[in-house]
Parts: C-alpha cells; structure tokens; sequence
C-alpha cells in the first residue's frame, strides 16, 4: 500500500482539476454577454451553498463513499443512495466518451492535420483506455497529472482572459456590448446551457473521497474547497469574458471552442503557440478524468460493497485495493459509446458528438446530486450528535434556502436540458437523443437497482435458520 500523502497545496490543486472544466466553457460563451449573469447567479444561487454543504458533508462523514454515503445515512431505507450512485458512476463513462471524441481534434490541430475515421476512433480508444489503466492505481500516484493539469488549466484560462484584454485593447470587442445584450436570455438555447454552468461547479464531493489520501482531512477539505472555490468562480468568469470578448458568438462551436478563441485572438490557424495550447488541453482533458475516475469508482466500489450497486463493481485489485471493477466498466462502457458514434457520425455527419455525449453525462450527473441537498437537512436533525469540523452557518430559516436552491436551480437545469418543449423537427432533433437516453440510462439503473435487490434478498432467504417443520423461524 501506498504511504504518500496530500499535503494542502495537492489538495487545492486537485479541487480546481476536478472542478474546473476547461472544455465546458465554450458552450456557455455561446449565448452571449448574458452568461455573465448566469455565471454570478449560479456562483450566488448554486456554488456558494452546494461548496458550504460539501464542507460540512466531507468533513463529517469523510470516507470513499462520498455522495453515496451522505444520502444511504439520510435515507438508510430507501433506493436513493443506490439510484444517486448508479447515476453518478454512468456520467462518468459518457462524458469520458465525449471528451474522447475530442482528441482527434485537438491531436489534429496540434500536427496541423486532418485525421480520418479510422485514426480518430483509435485516439478516441486510446484515451479510454489510457485513462482506465491509471484509475488501476491510488490517486496519490498520479497527484503529479493532477497538480500538473490544475496549473495548465489555470494558464490556459489566465491566456484566454488575457488575449481577450488584449483584443478588446487593439480591435475593440468582437460582440455587441449594449447593455440590453448582458440582459438574461430566456430562450431554449440559452437555459439548456444552465445546466453546463452548474457542472462547471460539481465535483467537490469526488476530493472527499480522497480521505484516506489526505494528511488532515478534517482540515485540508474545507480549507481547499473554499480556497478552490473562490479561485475557480474567478478563472471562470475571466475566460468566459476571453472568449466572450473576442469571438463572435455565431463561430464558437461547443466541439472545440477554446481552440476556436484562441485561434480567433491570435489570427492564427496554426504555429507553435495554437499546436502548444491544443496539447496542453489535451493534458487538462487527462487530468480531469483521472481526477474523476478515482471519486466515481471508489464510491461506485463503496456502493457495491453494501448491496446497492452489482457486484461487480467491488472487484478491487488485491495489490493495492484499487476499484478495478468498475474502473474496467466504465472503459467498456465509453468505448461501446464512441463505436456509437462513429455510427452516428457517419449517418449524420452535422451532428455534435461532443454535446451530444456531454449532454447527456449532464443529465444522469444531475440527477445524482437531488438527493444530497435534502439528506443535508435530514442528517442536522436526524444525526446531530457526529463531530462536525465545519458546519454550514444559518439557523432553521436560513438552512432549507441554503439547500432547496441549489436543488431547485439543478431541477431547472435537467429540465431545460434534456425536455422538448416544441415538436418541430429541429427541436425534436435536438432534444430527442438527450431524452430518450437519460430515460434509457435510469431504465437500466432501475433494472440493476431491483436484481440487486433480488439477489441480496434471495441469499438472506438461503442464510436464514430454519424452524422445525421447515418454516422459517423469523416468518413474521
């Protein structure tokens, strides 16, 4: 077993590598100078109170059970735990796949090259696959990627504000910067984007789960979230003004959009600066599904271990413990995903795999939060007398607004996501993939949720002691 440990820098750095998402910044920029307001709204409505209960959660409850474990100590006697834990574990696979579908484009524009089919699915599976061996191994093994792709993530984001200074100082700005337009859209476009802005702020949980890693947990996770926090919503907003600055709107693709804008700051299509920024996104694209896989598997291994998800997934390899079952799901899953894909992408060859894949990982990723806001509330009441390291400030008024926003703004997000509200076709085709899977997604969970269910009841039955006459002894 391993004896390295986190110290507090480690632990901040793998907050923002977690947390911070380089790739979904893009999207949002494409609604305009009302993100800004989206941005601080969600910053006040949504990663204030969920950093807060992530603190309190972390440090009461610290283990590799994370979510999963909040939620089974609130509501021991019901299938959220299970339900939160298979949702959180399938996003994984799905936006590892949408990622994947990246790195031809990146590897692309980094060789000044445009890659076939054939290449690009094997780049696609080469990620998977390269990312799935690593979560083989302990997380401090790979703190050097992590801490190493938190620092490319923050260059990349301080390089795109500052282009976007620099643009604004010698061309002026390339969208419109009436006042009306910082005013909120509420159109479909703009609110299936909500969703991409509260992701850009989940992941705190996934550094809990890094307990056992940690030289002072009780300590180091509070401190790192709130630190992390603070410099995350400040990358945020100074690359979203980079991109929002100097590319106009109609030309930001979801696929590659911080290329895009760095392209669009630079004039330039190519050369060492644009091959440099592409390879070091891919480095940040490596960084934060290792970073994940280690939190999703763990507590996917920890579900396992209770009943609540297949037993497959507690597979752990014997020389350091680590979560190899679903670790290896996850890969078999985002590899079925990509040959998906390429299928797709061959039928339709307009559509955005990225967002398409990305979508819905946003959704099933949602959804496995709901229950954490109300089991907060559940565990101050239910399970008052467990140290608290850090407690959420506010009296009895104060902590259901603290828990039911950021409920309320996710609810909203999944909605705008991935309902259709028009039938025509554009819409249709639009929404329609995200809908029908995420239905496909908790379908399959549901599925697996009640087998096991089944199964652990059918070994009780085996492994009760009979009365005489063959009637159970505890019948009743």
């Amino acid at each position: 077993m391993t004896t390295k440990k986190f110290r507090l820098i480690d632990v901040i750095l793998s907050v923002i590598c977690v947390v911070f998402v380089a790739e979904a910044a893009a999207p949002v920029a494409s609604i305009g100078n009302s993100q800004y307001f989206w941005w601080l709204l969600m910053i006040v409505a949504f990663l204030l109170p969920y950093g807060l209960i992530s603190c309190e959660l972390g440090t009461a409850y610290a283990g590799d059970g994370g979510l999963y474990d909040w939620i089974k100590k609130a509501y021991p006697n019901t299938r959220w735990a299970a339900r939160a834990s298979f949702y959180y574990w399938v996003n994984f696979p799905l936006w590892m796949a949408s990622l994947a579908v990246m790195c031809p484009t990146l590897i692309g524009t980094a060789l000044g090259v445009q890659l076939g089919t054939l290449p690009s699915l094997a780049l696609q599976l080469g990620f998977i696959w390269v990312v799935t061996l690593i979560a083989l191994y302990p997380v401090c093994d790979s703190k050097g990627i992590l801490n190493a792709s938190a620092a490319i993530k923050i260059l990349l984001a301080l390089a795109l504000g500052g282009l976007g200074v620099y643009y604004v100082v010698n061309n002026g700005f390339v969208n419109p910067m009436t006042p009306a337009s910082f005013l909120p859209s509420f159109d479909l476009h703009s609110l299936s984007y909500i969703s991409v802005i509260i992701f850009n702020f989940l992941g705190f949980e996934v550094v809990c789960t890094y307990a056992d890693s940690m030289q002072s947990p009780r300590r180091q996770i509070p401190v790192s979230i709130i630190l992390g926090g603070i410099v995350i919503a400040a990358i945020y907003l100074f690359s979203a003004f980079g991109i929002g600055a100097a590319v106009p709107v109609s030309e930001i693709s979801p696929d590659s959009g911080l290329i895009d804008a760095l392209i669009a700051m630079t004039g330039r299509t190519g050369g060492w600066f644009i091959s440099l920024a592409a390879i070091l996104f891919l480095v940040t694209l490596f960084g934060n599904m290792i970073s994940w896989s280690m939190g999703v598997n763990s507590t996917a291994a920890y579900a396992a271990d209770r009943g609540d998800m297949p037993a497959l997934f507690s597979r752990r390899r014997q020389k350091n413990d680590m979560p190899v079952g679903s670790a290896l799901a996850s890969g078999v899953v985002a590899t079925i995903v990509c040959l998906a894909g390429a299928v797709m992408e061959y039928f339709l060859p307009d559509s955005s795999l990225f967002w398409s894949f990305f979508a819905l990982n946003l959704v099933m990723l949602l959804l496995s939060y709901l229950p954490v806001f109300p089991a907060f509330l559940k565990l101050r009441k239910a399970d008052p007398d467990t140290p608290r390291p850090f407690r959420v400030p506010g009296g009895k008024f104060i902590l259901p607004v603290i828990a039911f926003l950021p409920f309320i703004m996710i609810i909203a997000a999944i909605i705008f996501t991935a309902v259709p509200f028009s039938f025509d076709t554009e819409t249709l085709s639009y929404y329609l993939p995200i809908t029908v899977g995420s239905l496909v997604a908790v379908l399959i969970g549901e599925i697996l949720i009640a087998w096991r269910d089944d199964d652990r009841t059918q070994k009780q039955i085996q492994s009760t002691p009979r009365a005489k006459g063959g009637a159970y002894a505890n019948k009743n």
